[in-house]
């Protein structure tokens, strides 16, 4: 016979309007045998409406319209409830019954459900002496061994059930389950889904990798979590199946809060009703759903976190510090051309003019310079710079002609030739990568692409790395200049680091009352991939996808950072394919909160000043540069869009043009030349150090 259930996300202390929507669902839809109340039941300890509800509860004058079963979710409980759960083995009133933190129960209809409250913290995880209690927001491995170990007690089944220690007193020689409700998301839950994200960050905040191998023991048949995401979002995975398990189907699922602040957008779906069958050898089984996907615990070896690994390991083992002797090489892939080189792809269409011959960057209609518009090479207006007539314009001696007003330090000449192309210069003339001579500049210089083995916290104050080609990028970390105190976290991919120079003054450059320091540090920092490539775009694809992945779990990470100190953030990347070979990064950069409605038409302003337009379609733009087809300069803006900006052969680009908006922005010119930024080294290390100890409870490497 069919158990019908109705789960809910987190009520956060609005108990009465939760119970007056559960009567009104369950009498459009039931009815239903029992309701499961995810994540946080009550509200903070702190807030008056919340405290009252819960007396109310607890003296028996709000009454349950169904029996709720609840749990421990991010917050502790308070004592009023730890102390009637102690008296009554968790029945706090009529209808309401608090699982343990780790805990199972089986009902009168014979489901097996399993709780696991709090949420998870690897340190404490691994560091607590005991169980923590429900005075503790966490758990730990003793609290996952009690939930494992109480999935394999026997005890004599009871027909009848007076209370919920009945119920608890029930259970069954098998460790399957019927029903799990945890606050965290098992952390390889999202491996092999195509269900679409509400947001991609959400895995590496509400993840926990124990839970992994306690849902391989327990194999639960639905999976319900509440801490999808701040404030939790909705989100179904497709079911998968049990093949050792005769294709049990087991299915996830992430529940929005019920209660809570309100949030801007359309509010979360809150809950999920379903019919369940207990297990019996009458029962049918179940088919294989046609949408059901890989198992993702049983094939998530592949998957895995890679192990963190120390700088001093590395060093000892005597692996080759670029390519060490158990890093696989990334190879280079031929990449396959679909239809005529720089034709668009089938389908394509020019956002201005809705051709399909050409991509928008090629458009005849973007001649047209911006209203007010003055070239910034020959200082006339009426057209862009890359249709500079005097751009190309050569010298007197065949090199490139300098702007008015420069003079040449060796004969002194204004205006005629660069002191390269001089015949009286020391400097000899240089033929560059295409033949010519002239410019300056020789041909790109390759850089070696670079496997790093990263380390932890505690190596940092002793790098000692071997060095090769890569020690002339400022990004590399064998790059022997390269300001290692500066480093605040390093993953398996990436490492963060506060930049020389920060757009957000800090220690002795702050003026007087100025609160723009609001992130501890300054809170300007870099995320720079740890294998050297030039820009994001020029990754491999089969190499790409970790990598990626972190970077945006350090964007994610940020943002909930800055948020805690009332600041939006801004990302950008110049993912420039320069002749010197770049190594990617991306910046991110705090504002007041004040400011991050106008963070777009900003960037706006400042490029149709410049002769930066940004295209219609910032995702079509960033697929144009797949594969290294193109550089381009992008922005991520508070709110959640983008702006990308795709540039052309032989139109300059300004490297700080981002900095420059930023400065703009915050009205800080005086910020624009990060060089005249720097501080002394002491308090560099200050500001990391500040910075590092901020971050450490959102770095998603610890």
């Amino acid at each position: 016979m069919s158990v019908k259930v109705l789960t809910v996300g987190s009520a956060v202390g609005s108990i009465r309007d939760l119970f007056a929507k559960i009567k009104a669902i369950d009498a459009k839809h039931g009815k239903f045998d029992l309701v499961l109340c995810g994540g946080d039941f009550f509200g903070p300890l702190d807030d008056p409406s919340a405290v009252e509800q819960t007396k109310e509860l607890l003296e028996g004058s709000l009454e349950a319209p169904i029996e709720c079963y609840i749990m421990q979710g991010n917050n502790p409980l308070s004592d009023a409830v730890i102390q009637k759960f102690a008296k009554t083995g968790g029945e706090l009133c009529k209808n309401v019954f608090l699982m343990s933190k780790s805990g199972i129960i089986t009902t009168a209809n014979g489901l097996r459900i399993a709780c696991l409250g709090g949420r998870y913290d690897p340190e404490i995880y691994s560091s607590a002496e005991a169980a923590p209690g429900f005075a503790s927001p966490y758990f730990s491995t003793h609290t996952m061994e009690r939930l494992l170990s109480n999935t394999l007690t026997t005890s004599t089944s009871k027909q009848n059930y007076k209370s919920l220690a009945d119920i608890q007193s029930s259970s069954s020689s098998s460790q399957l389950i019927d029903i799990l409700i945890t606050n965290a998301w098992p952390a390889v839950i999202t491996h092999l889904s195509s269900a679409p994200l509400p947001a991609p960050e959400i895995p590496s905040l509400a993840g926990a990798p124990p839970l992994n191998d306690t849902i391989l023991r327990i194999k639960p048949r639905y999976h319900f979590a509440a801490a999808g995401g701040q404030p939790p979002v909705f989100w179904e995975r497709e079911p998968f199946v049990w093949s050792d398990e005769g294709d049990r189907v087991s299915r996830f699922v992430s529940l929005g809060a019920f209660g809570g602040e309100p949030t801007p957008g359309k509010k979360q779906r809150w809950f999920y009703a379903f019919s369940i069958a207990p297990n019996s050898p009458t029962a049918a089984l179940v088919p294989r759903p046609a949408n059901a996907t890989k198992n993702p615990f049983t094939e998530s070896s592949s998957f895995a976190r890679p192990m963190k690994r120390s700088f001093e390991s590395t060093m000892e083992s005597g692996e080759n510090f670029i390519f060490g002797n158990n890093v696989r090489q990334p190879q280079k892939r031929t990449r396959v051309v679909q239809g005529d080189p720089g034709k668009p792809p089938p389908g394509y269409k020019c956002h201005r003019c809705e051709s399909s011959e050409h991509f928008i960057n090629d458009c005849p209609e973007r001649t047209k310079p911006p209203e007010g518009y003055v070239c910034k090479i020959c200082e006339t207006p009426g057209h862009l710079v890359r249709d500079c007539p005097t751009r190309f314009a050569l010298g007197d001696t065949g090199g490139k002609k300098p702007k008015p007003g420069y003079i040449c330090r060796a004969c002194g000449s204004e205006g005629a030739h660069f002191i390269d192309d001089c015949p009286a210069s020391s400097v000899r003339p240089r033929e560059d990568h295409r033949g010519r001579r002239g410019g300056g500049r020789g041909p790109p210089k390759e850089i070696a692409r670079q496997s790093f083995v990263s380390a932890t916290p505690k190596s940092w104050p002793n790098l000692t790395p071997s060095y090769s080609t890569a020690d002339e990028c400022w990004f590399c970390l064998s790059n022997p200049n390269l300001a290692k105190h500066l480093i605040v976290a390093i993953g398996a991919e990436c490492y963060v680091t506060l930049p020389k120079g920060q757009i957000v003054p800090t220690q002795s450059q702050l003026r007087p009352g100025d609160e723009s320091a609001a992130v501890p540090g300054g809170g300007h920092v870099l995320i720079v991939p740890i294998t050297h490539y030039p820009t994001y775009s020029t990754i491999p694809g089969d190499l790409a996808g970790p990598i990626i992945e972190e970077t945006e779990k350090h964007k994610a990470a940020l943002r909930a950072m800055y948020a805690k100190y009332g600041c939006a953030i801004v990302f950008f990347e110049v993912g420039r394919l320069s002749a010197k070979g770049g190594h990617a990064h991306v910046q991110a950069v705090p504002i007041p909160l004040k400011l991050k409605d106008k963070v777009e038409e900003a960037f706006r302003a400042e490029g149709r000043m410049s002769g930066i337009d940004f295209d219609e379609d910032p995702d079509v733009a960033l697929e144009a540069c797949a594969g290294g087809r193109g550089s381009y300069f992008r922005v991520d803006l508070p709110d959640g869009g983008k702006l990308v900006h795709l540039m052309k052969d032989h139109v300059p680009f300004g490297i700080q043009f981002g900095r420059q908006v930023l400065v703009s922005l915050l009205n800080m010119p005086e910020r624009l030349d990060w060089k005249a930024c720097t501080l002394p080294e002491d308090e560099d290390r200050a500001d990391a150090q500040a910075f590092k100890a901020a971050f450490a409870p959102f770095d998603p490497t610890l």
